[in-house]
C-alpha cells in the first residue's frame, strides 16, 4: 500500500517521526514523503536537510514567499494546492496521512479530496479558539475518511461533526510516543549542542501570533518580553514563531531582545525534536501559547504558562497556568510556577494523552480498513 505523508512544519515533523519510521519498516507499506512549507524556507532554517538524514523525500514543494500578510498566506495556500495535486498525480498514493491544522495541510487535504485520495487525519476534534487553525482543522475533518484523535473528548467532537463513529479512533497523542522512545541528551550534551548554559532558573518561550486577533502580535509579544525582563537569575530559550500571519514581527522582536541580552537568552528557528524534548528536561516551564506546552511539557512534569486565547478550548492538564496577555498577569503566572504548592502539584500530574502506542495503532487500523469508496461519506446524525 502506498501511503503518502505531507509535512510542512518543524513541530509537525517531530510528531510524525515515529509514524514515518513505522511505515518505512513495514514490508506491506510504501512510504511517500512530501516536504513543503517552512521546511524549504531559509528563513526557518532549511529543516528539510534534517529530514533527509532520516528518510527519502519523494517530493519537495516550495510554497512560502517572504510575505506573511493574509494575501501572502493565501498565495502560499494556492501554490501548495496546485503543486500537491501534481505530486499526487505522479505518486498515485492509495491514502494520504496528514496531521493537525496548518494552512499548508488544508491545501494538502483539498488537493487529495479532489483527486479522490482517501485522507487519514491525525489530531482532529481539538479546539484553538484564538487562531484560524480552528476552522482549518474542522474543515480537514470533513474532507477526511479516517480520524485518529488524541482523547475520547476529541473523538466525540469529530463524531459531532457528522463523521461515522466506525471511522473515528482514539489512539492517543504522537507526542507521548516521542517522549517514550527518544533517548534524550544529557544537560552537558545539550549545552554543547545549543551553545548555551543553563542558569539557576530557566524558561523555554514559544509564542505565535493569535491569528483571529489581527494586528496584535507586536503588542502581545511585547507584554511577554516586559514580563520576562522582571525576572532574576533566569535564562530564556526562545523558539521562533511559525510562518503565520505576522510571525515575522515576533521573530524580529526575539532577535532584538536576544542581541541585547546575550548572556541570559538565546533563540532558535528550530531546535528539532531531540533538542526540543531534551530542553524540556532542564527548564522550569514553558511560556507562550504553543500546543507543546499543553501536550509535551506535562510529560516532563513541568509547568506551562499559557498566554491569551490562541489555545483556548483545548483539554489542559493541571500543569497549565492560563493567564491574560498583559505583563502583570504573565509575571504573576510565572511566580506561581515557582511556588511550593504548584511544584508539589506538578509531581502528581498524570498523562491524559494515551499510552504511547499511537503509530502502531494507526498503521493497524489503516491496514485492516477497506479503502474502496471510503470517501463516499454519509453524514452521521446524532440523536439529540
Amino acid at each position: 500500500m502506498k501511503i503518502c505523508v505531507v509535512t510542512g512544519s518543524r513541530s509537525e515533523y517531530g510528531l510524525l517521526f515515529w509514524l514515518l519510521k513505522a511505515i518505512e519498516q513495514d514490508s506491506d507499506l510504501e512510504l511517500q514523503l512530501i516536504v513543503t512549507g517552512m521546511h524549504l524556507s531559509p528563513e526557518f532554517g532549511y529543516t528539510y536537510k534534517e529530514i533527509e538524514k532520516d528518510f527519502a523525500i519523494s517530493n519537495k514543494i516550495k510554497i512560502l514567499s517572504s510575505d506573511d500578510t493574509p494575501v501572502g498566506i493565501s498565495e502560499s495556500m494556492g501554490l501548495a494546492q496546485i503543486s500537491l495535486s501534481k505530486a499526487y498525480a505522479k505518486l498515485k498514493p492509495e491514502i494520504l496521512i496528514i496531521l493537525g491544522d496548518r494552512y499548508e495541510i488544508f491545501s494538502a487535504a483539498s488537493a487529495a479530496m479532489i483527486a479522490n485520495i482517501p485522507i487519514a487525519h491525525i489530531a482532529g476534534g481539538e479546539t484553538t479558539q484564538g487562531a484560524y487553525d480552528e476552522s482549518i482543522r474542522h474543515s480537514i475533518t470533513k474532507m477526511s475518511s479516517l480520524h485518529f484523535t488524541a482523547t475520547e473528548t476529541y473523538k466525540k467532537r469529530v463524531i459531532q461533526l457528522g463523521e461515522n463513529p466506525k471511522n473515528v479512533f482514539n489512539v492517543g497523542a504522537l507526542a507521548v510516543e516521542s517522549f517514550q522512545k527518544l533517548k534524550l541528551l544529557s544537560k552537558k550534551e545539550l549545552e554543547n549542542e545549543i551553545g548555551f548554559h543553563f542558569n539557576k532558573k530557566n524558561l523555554l518561550v514559544t509564542f505565535h501570533p493569535t491569528t483571529l486577533e489581527p494586528k496584535t502580535a507586536r503588542k502581545q509579544f511585547q507584554e511577554l518580553l516586559d514580563a520576562l525582563d522582571q525576572l532574576n537569575e533566569t535564562n530564556i530559550i526562545f523558539t521562533k514563531a511559525n510562518s503565520d500571519t505576522d510571525g515575522k514581527i515576533i521573530n524580529e522582536m526575539i532577535d532584538s531582545y536576544v542581541s541585547s541580552r546575550v548572556k541570559n537568552s538565546v533563540a532558535f528557528f528550530s531546535l528539532g525534536q531531540l533538542k526540543y524534548l531534551s530542553t524540556l528536561q532542564f527548564v522550569d516551564g514553558v511560556v507562550g501559547n504553543s500546543s507543546s506546552g499543553i501536550t509535551e511539557a506535562p510529560l516532563f512534569k513541568i509547568g506551562t504558562i499559557n498566554i491569551g486565547n490562541r489555545q483556548k478550548g483545548r483539554i489542559m492538564p493541571k500543569s497549565v497556568i492560563n493567564c491574560k496577555n498583559n505583563k502583570e498577569d504573565i509575571f504573576n503566572a510565572i511566580n506561581k510556577l515557582y511556588t511550593k504548592d504548584f511544584q508539589q502539584e506538578l509531581k502528581r500530574i498524570e498523562n491524559i494523552f494515551g499510552d504511547g502506542k499511537t503509530s502502531s495503532k494507526i498503521i493497524k487500523i489503516i491496514k485492516i480498513t477497506s479503502l474502496n469508496n471510503i470517501f463516499k461519506k454519509k453524514f452521521y446524525d446524532i440523536n439529540f
